[in-house]
């Protein structure tokens, strides 16, 4: 986990060369504002690369997208002195996204993946245009990219254009706080738009870029939410003083799923210390004791989400691809986004079972008809005061719309371009839908971590389990216990940033060692 308070320019630059970049170096260059640098061998081959695509233009052959239009203009033939028009009236009739722009982070992680597939020399663009870019990402100009508008093949063509606007001074991009037409935004950034060349165009939008941005972004955050997840657990165990022994290392080797050994180990690392009178009513209701096959499972498929986006991270999605050595042009659809859409599916359906048992545990804690060692609704006074009872309420709603974003994107498709392209991914709805629900589950979360906290408060004589005493006495350093009714959306807005920022969990693995 990267230190969230950690300057930039304590950070050792992001070096890329298409082969070897992180989900945690995208992290770094996208959320922590790290310099991003060429490797040298990126710098030779992407030379290489834009000769190869000079001798096309020198020979005049006919290559797709080189010297031929594009999609269902695949047919026609561009004459050399059209080939810069060409490839600019592919941006401005690209550039056609509706919706919220994407964050500055999310933006950035664009930027940064599209300059890592181009450093790899296969997509025939100038050494020049890919530096402008990394420049661009350095100082901060961050173009305006409307999130939807992506069928995820060819690649994000829409979005990748509205990326590529700016670089060649049109359309609109933030710089230091301020959204600024593209040009102006360059001038004041200090950087001279490009004007583009044969194939730089169509190597700027044609690939999977804008979903792969949002899948690391969303796998990073992902990870840090059900280690928490185990944390908040914990804490409720503790407070309803559940059966420890139903995660007994001895029950889950018998059942050996990686993540489900995993957070067994963290539930017992977790409550170790705690009261040793607790009553053992032989097992507790499902959401208490199947708390490690739930959050393992979502835990391993998190696992596999990971290795097929650090693939995609380093992969080139072109199309055609550039093979400088033979100076062959090669039509392909490794832009298709099919890998990352049905990834981010199962990562949307398993992060939606994480806020799934959390809402039944929030019940739990606040429904006085399931336990009686704790007030109505975790409140003194009840009935004057309404208490945590509404929280449930909203972790039933958030719950509930995230089963609806779960409905998978990759099993749609609709053709376009004619009909040229007949088969699409949808995975940038993918994305953006898994992304959505990460961030409703930080909330229903937050909500379990805030009535968990308030039912340890009636527990003060009981010992707690060493890591539920930490992150106890962290959240109330904050967030304090509620004695009477009171707005609670910014209690439960500051949970969530600490939930967000990793520093939940970094407080208690300060304490008590890493969490597995």
């Amino acid at each position: 986990m990267i230190e969230s308070n950690r300057p930039a320019d304590s950070l050792p630059a992001v070096v890329i060369d298409a082969q070897s970049l992180t989900i945690e170096d995208i992290v770094k260059g996208a959320r922590h504002n790290a310099k991003v640098v060429l490797a040298p061998q990126a710098v030779a081959n992407i030379k290489k690369g834009e000769e190869a695509v000079k001798k096309v233009i020198q020979q005049e052959r006919i290559v797709y997208g080189v010297t031929t239009g594009f999609g269902a203009f695949s047919d026609k033939v561009v004459l050399p002195d059209e080939v810069k028009k060409l490839q600019r009236n592919l941006i401005i009739s690209h550039a056609i996204g509706v919706g919220e722009p994407f964050s500055e982070e999310i933006v950035r992680a664009i930027m940064l993946l599209r300059a890592n597939t181009l450093a790899s020399g296969h997509c025939g663009i100038r050494l020049r245009t890919v530096q402008t870019l990394i420049d661009m990402l350095n100082a901060g100009v961050h173009p305006y990219i409307r999130q939807k508008g992506s069928v995820g093949a060819s690649g994000d063509l829409v979005p990748l254009a509205h990326l590529t606007l700016v670089l060649i001074g049109e359309g609109q991009a933030y710089y230091r706080g301020r959204l600024l037409r593209g040009a102006e935004a360059m001038k004041k950034a200090g950087i001279e738009p490009i004007e583009l060349d044969a194939k730089e165009g169509l190597a700027l939008i044609n690939g999977t870029q804008v979903m792969t941005a949002i899948a690391a972004m969303t796998v990073y955050d992902a990870e840090v939410l059900v280690k928490t997840a185990d944390i908040v657990a914990a804490m409720t165990i503790d407070a309803l003083k559940g059966v420890d022994k139903a995660f007994d290392e001895r029950i889950h080797l018998l059942r050996p799923h990686p993540g489900q050994i995993k957070s067994a180990a963290n539930l017992r690392t977790l409550l170790q210390g705690r009261d040793t009178a607790v009553p053992d009513r032989g097992q507790d209701a499902y959401s208490l004791r199947c708390t490690p096959p739930v959050h393992g499972a979502s835990r391993d498929t998190l696992e596999h989400v990971r290795k097929v986006v650090t693939v995609e991270c380093n992969s080139v999605t072109d199309n055609p691809l550039v093979f400088p050595e033979t100076e062959e042009f090669l039509s392909c659809g490794n832009f298709h986004g099919q890998p990352i859409a049905v990834a981010m599916d199962l990562l949307a359906i398993c992060l939606c079972e994480i806020a799934n048992i959390s809402e039944r545990r929030i019940d739990r804690l606040i429904n006085p008809m399931v336990r009686q060692h704790l007030p109505g609704f975790l409140i003194e006074q009840g009935g004057i005061n309404s208490g945590f009872m509404i929280t449930q309420y909203t972790a039933a709603a958030l719950v509930s719309e995230n089963k609806v974003l779960a409905h998978p994107a990759s099993v749609d498709s609709i053709p376009t371009s004619g009909n040229q392209e007949d088969h699409v991914s949808m995975g940038t709805i993918s994305a953006r839908k898994a992304r959505e629900i990460k961030d409703n589950v930080e909330h229903v979360l937050a909500i379990e971590m805030l009535c968990a906290g308030q039912a340890l408060d009636f527990l003060r004589e009981t010992p707690l389990g060493r890591g539920v005493k930490v992150i106890h006495q962290t959240m109330r350093k904050k967030v304090p216990y509620l004695a009477e009714d009171k707005v609670m959306y910014p209690h439960m807005d500051m949970v969530r940033e600490m939930i967000r920022s990793g520093e939940i969990l970094q407080a208690v693995e300060n304490q008590i060692g890493r969490l597995q």
